[in-house]
């Protein structure tokens, strides 16, 4: 009885940003637990931590016991790599920039996905935009996958940044619907409840931004039926919900790293020593 309940526990984890030592930690809390957990990630492994490339390490070493999937640093580390983006004042990328298995890093980063669909939850870095439904959601960000992963991904880097479109149209074609995909995806926080999203506020719902909602409490979004899970807003904290598992608790900024077991919504928490401060 137990080992079957063992190899069916699986946990997310939010943010690492390179906070190895911490993940490290709560890897070994998880296992006393459940000796066989497949751990699912919510993205930003790496970045503003002290270990960016221990902890990309760790997770792909996990193998099939791991999934992870991309966020907005992991983004801005391929880009950098491909001296498509600069660096910035609070990176912590070089290290990996100078490992020896940096390729092959880089290679398996640019394979995973940036949706997921498991134990029916869907897992996303940020969030979705609220006229798109799980099925659409999966298939957009499929379609962005099969760019990073083909010839032309570079392409698609020089063109990823920018806040424009800052609303979904169907009828988007080639960069300017990847841009958008990812921006949802990846970056999301607050938008209109006609869907246009804003990229000025960081802050957490006690400070919304005139005509705007955080975007998972927009009326009537398609995925309201189901628990999405994100990370990327730590201002949040952890917010458990029955549509929604936001579980970014500021490692990095001093916070918590947090697990959640998506079977029971049992929940590990770590405490973490400030790595940078906000701002």
């Amino acid at each position: 009885m137990n080992s079957t309940v063992n190899s069916a526990a699986t946990y997310v984890v939010g943010d690492i940003q390179g906070c190895c030592d911490q993940l490290q930690q709560l890897h070994a809390q998880i296992k006393q637990k459940h000796p066989q957990a497949r751990l699912l990630f919510t993205g930003d492994l790496v970045n503003r931590g002290p270990r960016s490339l221990a902890s990309l390490r760790y997770v792909r070493d996990l193998g099939d016991k791991a999934e992870t999937v991309l966020g907005n640093h992991d983004l801005h580390l391929l880009a950098l790599a491909s001296g498509i983006d600069k660096s910035h004042k609070s990176d912590t990328l070089q290290e990996i920039l100078q490992a020896p298995d940096r390729e092959e890093l880089l290679h398996w980063l640019r394979h995973r996905p940036l949706a997921l669909w498991e134990d029916g939850h869907l897992l996303v870095h940020a969030g979705v935009f609220p006229q798109w439904s799980v099925e659409q959601t999966l298939e957009l960000a499929q379609e962005v996958e099969a760019v990073l992963r083909g010839s032309d991904w570079l392409h698609f880097l020089s063109h990823m940044y920018g806040n424009q479109p800052d609303r979904w149209d169907d009828k988007l074609q080639g960069v300017e619907r990847w841009r958008c995909i990812v921006n949802a995806l990846t970056r999301i926080r607050f938008c209109s409840t006609d869907g246009v999203m804003d990229f000025a506020s960081k802050d957490g719902i006690a400070d919304i931004p005139p005509g705007f909602m955080p975007w998972f409490d927009v009326p009537a979004r398609k995925t309201q039926d189901v628990p999405v899970i994100i990370g990327h807003w730590s201002t949040l904290g952890l917010l458990l919900r029955p549509d929604l598992l936001s579980i970014d608790t500021g490692c990095v900024w001093g916070g918590k790293l947090t697990a959640v077991c998506l079977q029971d919504r049992s929940v590990l928490q770590l405490d973490c020593p400030q790595q940078q401060r906000p701002g």
